[in-house]
Formats: structure tokens, C-alpha cells, sequence
């Protein structure tokens, strides 16, 4: 049996004709995995959830791990 987990990761502020993500911030995604998987979680999968109307967007991470 497995538990599952969804987060969000916010991005940066952007800007309505600019709404991708950059470096620093994917280097901030990858050591947001990584300290989930320190903890026992693995990584399942992700999605982009752009904000067009906002000045934020998200990333919706999903992880999962055995259940104690």
C-alpha cells in the first residue's frame, strides 16, 4: 500500500506575455524533489498550471510512499 502526496510549487512573478519557467527556478524544483525523496517520498509526476489571468503560477507535484 501506498500513501500519496500533492504539492504546490509557486514560481517566480511573471509577466502575461513571459509565463515560462527559468533556470533558477527549475534548480529550485529539482531540490524540492530531491529534499521529498530524502524523506521517503518518491516522485511520481508533475504538471505546469500556468496562470493566465495571475502574476503566479505552479507546479503540482505528486509523490507516494509506503505506508508505515
Amino acid at each position: 500500500m501506498f500513501e500519496y502526496r500533492t504539492e504546490l510549487f509557486g514560481t517566480g512573478l511573471k509577466l502575461w506575455f513571459r509565463d515560462s519557467a527559468n533556470e533558477q527556478e527549475l534548480a529550485q524544483l529539482d531540490e524540492f524533489i530531491m529534499q521529498k525523496q530524502a524523506e521517503g517520498w518518491e516522485f511520481i509526476s508533475h504538471s505546469f498550471m500556468a496562470n493566465s489571468f495571475g502574476t503566479r503560477s505552479f507546479f503540482a507535484v505528486t509523490f507516494r510512499r509506503h505506508k508505515q
